[in-house]
């Protein structure tokens, strides 16, 4: 079914990903689009019921205030401001924003009272409707997608084989900076419960020969990706009669890499990254779920809830966690202390209230003591934080004696380390990874 649709257009506000939820929190779909919008492309847009002019202090661009078209104004729909701006085009149009209570009361009124949206925003809805899209964009030819194993990927994959089945080639490749077990479990899953197809490639060696002493880390990230590129490109050319290249792209990768009006936080591979004489039509479903929504949306698929709700993975993997040059005995130290530390959490009880825990290790080491002598081993440090939508972070507080037993079992168990750190850096100003 055809899901209700406010349209919020960015007038430079820092708040449209929070309108938006907030939207979405009363049942009805919202999408952001730029202020410059052109009546055609509105109209294209399915079942917009009104629009929402997001203004903020971002409005003037280039020392000129930015504004709607006319045509916009003079298109019919039910619209509300939310910075009191309208520049005279339109003075009828209401405003709000003046406290929290009167906001959402002014917010529920202008959606329902106003616009006559209905409560049909919910996954099974927007499952049915990407279903219908997918199916209607590929026809009966094939897609293409990098299976990580990550949770964006993998809801793409179940969403993807819901509705096309064998017309879709996932491939997996193991570049040696997985986490503990991944591997094994995207097999696992996608080829033996999903019946999907899907081609698992061994790239370790050949990921590691390329990274060695290597410690930049943009440079890490450009050697992984376009080795990573390379390979991808290798298995496809292996599969016959490809048109369509699906990608786990979601809205906080599009928001964080910058809008007219707005700086980029950081560029996503996924983004703006991609060359531009590619020769696949892109598929991108969950394009405009925030993370929490594309974990509701793999709980609605039926994935298992280990994959659904596994800790956010960056695309290079453990190569960023294993700052400055990436060396196999470091590499495993990762490896092994992530494990303990998702471990412990789990047993806690912790896992799926906290959202991202992993462990880092730098590319320095410190004295300590170990068996009755002086020893020069790595540390390794904890970062924990809780987020909505991964643009703000807050440290979780973990307790004191779980981290004692954590301390204890990396430091008895991992190889080459023998301190253990917690970061207690908020997003801003840390980002949530370290490089």
């Amino acid at each position: 079914m055809k899901q209700d649709m406010i349209l919020i257009l960015d007038l430079g506000s820092e708040e449209n990903a929070m309108l938006a939820r907030e939207i979405r929190a009363l049942g009805v779909y919202t999408e952001i689009h730029p202020h410059d919008i052109t009546l055609e492309e509105l109209r294209k847009l399915p079942s917009v019921k009104g629009v929402i002019l997001n203004g903020g202090k971002n409005r003037v661009v280039d020392g000129v205030e930015i504004d709607v078209r006319d045509e916009i104004y003079a298109c019919g729909l039910p619209m509300i401001a939310a910075d009191h701006k309208t520049n005279g085009k339109c003075p009828e149009i209401e405003s709000f924003g003046a406290c929290e209570k009167c906001r959402a009361k002014s917010l529920s009124e202008f959606v329902f009272d106003k616009c006559g949206c209905d409560k049909n925003w919910n996954m099974e809805n927007f499952i049915a409707d990407q279903i219908e899209l997918i199916r209607n964009q590929v026809g009966d030819k094939k897609v293409l997608l990098a299976l990580s194993g990550g949770v964006d990927s993998s809801v793409v994959a179940a969403l993807l084989v819901k509705a096309i089945g064998k017309n879709l080639t996932c491939v997996h490749v193991n570049h040696g900076l997985l986490r503990k077990g991944e591997p094994e479990e995207v097999v696992r899953v996608f080829r033996d419960e999903m019946d999907a197809n899907l081609v698992y490639v061994d790239a370790v060696d050949r990921f590691l020969d390329k990274l060695k002493g290597v410690d930049e880390p943009e440079q890490k990230r450009k050697i992984i990706g376009a080795e990573f590129i390379r390979v991808f490109e290798e298995e496809a050319r292996k599969v016959d009669g490809i048109d369509f290249l699906a990608q786990g792209t979601i809205y906080p990768d599009i928001i964080e890499s910058g809008t007219k009006t707005a700086k980029a936080v950081k560029a996503h591979h996924n983004v703006g990254g991609l060359p531009d004489d590619l020769q696949f039509e892109l598929v991108e479903p969950l394009k405009m779920l925030f993370k929490d929504e594309v974990r509701a949306c793999g709980d609605a698929l039926g994935l298992p809830k280990g994959m659904v709700y596994r800790q956010p993975f960056p695309g290079p993997g453990l190569g960023v966690r294993c700052l400055g040059e990436i060396t196999r005995d470091r590499l495993e130290a990762v490896r092994e202390s992530d494990a303990i530390l998702r471990e412990e959490f789990a047993a806690a009880g912790l896992q799926g209230k906290v959202w991202q825990y992993f462990t880092l290790i730098p590319d320095t080491k410190s004295v300590g003591v170990r068996d009755n002598a002086r020893s020069f081993e790595w540390p390794v440090v904890i970062r924990a934080v809780n987020t909505i939508d991964a643009m703000t972070a807050e440290i979780e507080e973990i307790p004191y004696e779980l981290l004692k037993k954590i301390t204890k079992r990396i430091i008895t168990e991992v190889k080459g380390v023998n301190r253990v750190l917690y970061d207690l850096t908020p997003k801003p100003t840390g980002t949530i990874e370290w490089e």
